[in-house]
Order: structure tokens, then C-alpha cells, then sequence
């Protein structure tokens, strides 16, 4: 798997994390999903320099311009409900992609702190021959992510298989190496020290979902 960290130089980038991990600037609900959006973009943007792209010539009005668009076909799919947000912000530069909406949550059968993860509702474009832009805003101890990933590939081959998370942690990370291909890209806006005992992400920013759409029963 090549990985890939974005925040290792210092970019507005950084200033977005710090905003979305500021328990202050959280209880703005509508400023902490802006900036998970803005984070989208910035993503996106250092993602589309590993694509395949092909010459085209543009009509100005004053003459033809010889430049490139992307060749790509794109597929963005993000995980119900926090990747919503993280998804909208690939879209503003990907406007052309389609998507994909797959639900996954820590489902706890025991009311303690063992959980599996359950995979329900989908809705997906085709992907076959595609580049899949799996998209999530935390990844924890990676489970939902490979439970997605092999849900997705139950329908179809893609080209190419982009993974872009906002904040991660080694546990993760080595989860993913063990459970994805190799051929796998993973996109990391910041790496974080480790997991606590209940495999929340220290020292992370709390539900990603809950600070964007408030707490869930």
C-alpha cells in the first residue's frame, strides 16, 4: 500500500486541522463541517496529481490553448453519515465523478465495549474500470473501512482504489496493509499517536459525525 501524508509540510491545511480539533471552534457546527469540507478539497487536489491525464486544446477567444483534463473516470464514495462532509469537498474539484454511499457503524451486541462492524445501506455507481475514491473522515482501528471495501468489491473491479482519511493511527494503518491490496493508495491528512481502550483515536476530535450533525440516540 503507498501512503501518502499530507500534513508533514506546513500548508493552510494545517490550519484547517487545528480549527476542526479546537473544542472551542467545535461548537460551531457549521464551521467544523465547512472546514472538513475544505479539507475535502485540499485532499482532493493533492490526490488528482496521481492521476492519468489527456492533451486537449481549448478555443479562447483570442486563439487555441493546448493543455490536459483528467482521464480518469471517478467514483466518490463515502461512509454514511460522517464522510458526508469529507465527500462534498472532493466533489467541488471532482465535479464530474460519480458516487457512492455505503452505511457502516461499531455495532456493540454485547452493550460493552467488543463491537463488529455492520454494513447496510448502499447506493453506488458502477465501478468497474474506475478510480474508487473511498473517502472517511477517521480511521480508527480500520475495520469499517475494509468492511466497505469488500462490500464495494462485491460489485465490480476498479482501476484504481483511493483511500482518504482525515486523522489516523498506526493500529489503523497496519490493519489496512494486512486486510487491503498492496496496489491500495492511502491519502492521510494527519497521524495521530494511538488508539484508547475503547479504539477511539487520542488525541483525534472526538465523533467526526456527531460534531458535524449533531449526537445520535
Amino acid at each position: 500500500m503507498e501512503i501518502h501524508y499530507l500534513s508533514e509540510k506546513n500548508s493552510v491545511l494545517n490550519h484547517f486541522l487545528s480549527q476542526i480539533r479546537n473544542i472551542e471552534v467545535q461548537k460551531d457546527s457549521m464551521r467544523f463541517r465547512r472546514n472538513i469540507e475544505r479539507i475535502g478539497e485540499i485532499m482532493a487536489y493533492e490526490m488528482s496529481q496521481s492521476f492519468h491525464y489527456r492533451d486537449i486544446e481549448i478555443t479562447t477567444p483570442l486563439g487555441v490553448k493546448k493543455t490536459t483534463e483528467i482521464a480518469d473516470q471517478l467514483v466518490v464514495c463515502s461512509i454514511l453519515r460522517a464522510g458526508l462532509t469529507l465527500h462534498q469537498g472532493f466533489l467541488n474539484y471532482f465535479d464530474n465523478a460519480e458516487n457512492g454511499f455505503i452505511s457502516a457503524y461499531r455495532h456493540h451486541p454485547n452493550h460493552d465495549d467488543f463491537f463488529d462492524i455492520l454494513v447496510e445501506y448502499q447506493a453506488i455507481a458502477d465501478i468497474n474500470g474506475k478510480n474508487v475514491l473511498l473517502v472517511d473522515p477517521m480511521l480508527a482501528t480500520g475495520q469499517s473501512i475494509v468492511a466497505v471495501f469488500n462490500k464495494l468489491m462485491e460489485r465490480g473491479t476498479p482501476k484504481e482504489i483511493h483511500i482518504a482519511v482525515i486523522i489516523a493511527v498506526p493500529e489503523g494503518i497496519s490493519y489496512l496493509k494486512q486486510n487491503l491490496p498492496d496496489t491500495c493508495h492511502l491519502w492521510i491528512a494527519s497521524l495521530d499517536e494511538k488508539l484508547n481502550d475503547k479504539s477511539y483515536i487520542v488525541p483525534g476530535l472526538g465523533d467526526a459525525g456527531d460534531l458535524a450533525y449533531g449526537d445520535k440516540l
